[in-house]
């Protein structure tokens, strides 16, 4: 992969997610909140305070990602994050789902990005 084309897509997925798990915490992006199964589902993970966990995930994969520090490692842990958000808007809320295709996508293509990082994994 061309080194610019990561350059670019790793710094737009840490800003992505660094922007979105801030606005977990200071809520300055208006989101309508989700209703019906949605809303139920969305309201327990904000009691059990998982919505608190995956923002730090989020922000701590975004400065990584952003400052090029352990990116391969945060990026295969924020695909937990990406593929929970598409299963989600999939099921739940489906009108919401391209915010979570355009994170799906960028993680695939920083994943691919990092692929040397993963060989030593793959070997068996």
């Amino acid at each position: 992969m061309n080194s610019k084309v990561f350059l670019v897509v790793r710094i737009l997925l840490g800003l992505f997610v660094l922007v979105f798990g801030l606005n977990k915490f200071f809520s300055f992006i208006p989101m309508e909140a989700p209703t019906g199964d949605a809303g139920a589902y969305f309201g327990a993970l904000v009691n059990t305070k998982t919505l608190t966990l995956v923002a730090l995930v989020e922000i701590v994969a975004g400065l990584s990602l952003i400052v090029n520090k352990f990116g391969a490692l945060m990026s295969l842990i924020l695909m937990s994050v990406s593929i929970n958000a598409v299963l989600f808007h999939a099921t739940l809320d489906p009108g919401g789902i391209a915010g979570a295709i355009v994170l799906l996508v960028l993680n695939l293509i920083v994943l691919y990005g990092y692929k040397e990082s993963y060989q030593p994994l793959l070997k068996g």
